[in-house]
């Protein structure tokens, strides 16, 4: 179930909605699952089902995102494709303790050194990450194999992030969580690369104008500003700025931009082998606002980026840098900022 909805999170494919989505949540005896969570991947856009298990969501615009359903003790339902004249029905199934397929074993770490770790490479070492509370640790799970250096997390339940420096509740279904060492290690000094997919929803908990300042700081430079600058060739000192090697370059001589139905495709010119990377297509220095240093390396051709700034391919886009350090503590909603 994890490959395919990991495949699901690498990007969905055109997919126009109205602007209202009606259902009923029920479970497989038909019988309605008051107060289920019904919301798209990564937005704030979402609802609850009423007593009968009825909903209605409005969203306002079309999304390329997944639809998720949500109940405590089933499991989720990812819904990429729906007709929109119709009113859903959707049944969840019971959850089975997955966990049980993972081999939970001892080794040379303690919980404790691993947790430090998961904090530092899932929330990041910034402010805004600092400060994030994840509330229920204990339903995280790791599993370490010393023979590839590589240490995995696993929860059975959504994880519950209170993120007070920029008012919102993160609920993160993980999907995947891989930290990669180059030597038998739990420190974040010797990972060389570490990566986490999953769905999240978004629930705002404050607005005041302090934390409105703290959103629109953590936007500015991040990747998800970086994508949507990107498509809308927006480049300048105040900007990005796009390096090759140490030198300032032309964007528009390494990326080309289309048009499709509701993204943006970017080609992305291939450079010369420079790097012993059986990926590497091109590798960029990028400069924000005359301070914050990322790179980026691209292993794929071709990708696509939507209206939210949403991209695909993200398993073969990889930043090193300041975004880098831009992890969940300081990831912002997919319709921030969007009207």
């Amino acid at each position: 179930m994890n490959k395919i909805l990991l495949l699901l999170l690498l990007f969905i494919t055109s997919i126009s909605f109205s602007q209202i989505v009606k259902g009923i949540v029920v479970d497989q005896n038909n019988q309605p699952l008051p107060g289920s969570n019904i919301y798209f991947d990564g937005t704030t856009i979402a609802t609850i089902a009423d007593e009968n298990g009825n909903f209605t969501l409005n969203y306002g615009s079309k999304l390329n995102s997944i639809l998720a359903v949500s109940f405590i003790g089933y499991q989720t339902e990812f819904i990429k494709s729906f007709d929109s004249d119709k009113v859903l029905k959707i049944v969840l199934k019971e959850a089975s303790n997955t966990l049980n397929e993972v081999v939970i074993k001892k080794d040379r770490f303690t919980r404790k050194q691993k947790l430090q770790l998961f904090r530092e490479q899932f929330l990041g070492t910034t402010i805004t990450g600092k400060k994030a509370i994840i509330e229920n640790e204990d339903d995280i799970y790791f599993d370490y194999d010393e023979n590839t250096f590589i240490i995995k997390a696993y929860s059975d339940k959504p994880l519950i992030i209170n993120n007070p420096l920029l008012g919102y509740k993160i609920t993160y279904e993980i999907v995947n969580f891989d930290v990669n060492f180059y030597k038998l290690s739990c420190s974040s000094s010797d990972v060389v690369k570490s990566y986490y997919a999953g769905l999240t929803r978004f629930e705002e908990t404050n607005s005041n104008a302090k934390i409105v300042k703290q959103r629109d700081k953590c936007y500015q430079g991040s990747q998800l500003h970086f994508f949507r600058n990107l498509v809308a060739n927006i480049w300048n000192k105040e900007n990005f700025l796009l390096f090759k090697g140490s030198y300032q370059d032309n964007p528009n001589d390494y990326f080309t931009i289309t048009n499709t139905n509701d993204a943006k495709r970017v080609q992305v010119t291939k450079q010369k082998k420079e790097l012993s990377l059986n990926k590497f297509v091109a590798e960029f220095n990028l400069l924000f606002n005359r301070k914050q240093q990322s790179k980026i390396i691209f292993e794929t051709e071709t990708f696509y980026v939507d209206k939210f700034g949403n991209n695909s391919n993200i398993e073969n886009i990889i930043f090193t840098g300041y975004i880098a350090s831009q992890k969940v503590g300081a990831m912002l909603p997919m319709n921030y900022g969007i009207k």
